[in-house]
């Protein structure tokens, strides 16, 4: 069996119980890629820096065959001021020692850009800018090496665009005081999802996958 590797942040990542109900969209798209071993070592807190810093990534290479496929999604956490930020150049060099990782296991490296955040530049559009510049450098950098990339930050921009702000909500981890016994001060969180947006993310990254050009198009399973 196929795998698909993960790497990246907490928007895929795997949560804690203590998180709940934060949730990662990697933990639900084995629903639509049934045909595969999800192998998902995404990580709360981490950049493209940062993940390589720690070893991950060596990690991830132990995982990946030939024939496996090596999803990388990062930004959320470059965009730190902090010692795992990065320039978009930086941004750039670090994706490019992830997807020659894949390629020397001849794996198959796709980039995604990260979701958006949820915020607005007004009542109702979101903020071009709420990955700040890279999102941008991803699709640059898939382009200059030929590598496969899901604008996923487009794709969510426009899916929680079309919904109004109080629904799109709903999608992320918002919480009323006592309303979880792991926030009871309550939580308003604009970047991490919730089950139903996890959920939702999943299928807008499977619907994504079904429209590049590689193999396992046809092996995604759509709702």
């Amino acid at each position: 069996m196929e795998k698909i590797v993960i790497v990246g942040d907490s928007t895929a990542s795997i949560k804690e119980p203590s998180a709940r109900p934060e949730t990662g969209w990697g933990e639900k798209i084995s629903r639509y890629l049934p045909q595969h071993q999800i192998v998902n070592l995404a990580k709360n807190g981490r950049s493209s820096k940062s993940f390589i810093e720690e070893g991950r990534l060596l990690q991830a290479k132990k995982e990946l065959h030939a024939g496996d496929y090596l999803l990388i999604q990062f930004g959320h956490n470059d965009q730190k001021t902090d010692s795992r930020g990065t320039t978009p150049v930086e941004y750039q060099h670090n994706l490019a020692t992830f997807v020659q990782t894949a390629r020397q296991q001849q794996a198959t490296p796709i980039l995604l850009t990260s979701i958006t955040r949820l915020h607005y530049v007004d009542q109702q559009k979101l903020d071009p800018l709420a990955v700040g510049p890279y999102p941008l450098a991803m699709c640059a950098f898939a382009t200059s090496l030929d590598v496969v990339c899901l604008n996923l930050f487009a794709v969510t921009q426009r899916f929680f665009s079309a919904l109004e702000p109080q629904q799109a909500k709903t999608y992320f981890l918002h919480l009323e005081k006592n309303q979880h016994p792991n926030y009871p001060a309550g939580i308003t969180d604009n970047t991490h999802l919730n089950d139903q947006g996890a959920t939702a993310v999943a299928k807008l990254v499977a619907k994504c996958l079904t429209n590049a050009p590689l193999l396992l198009a046809q092996q995604v399973l759509l709702d």
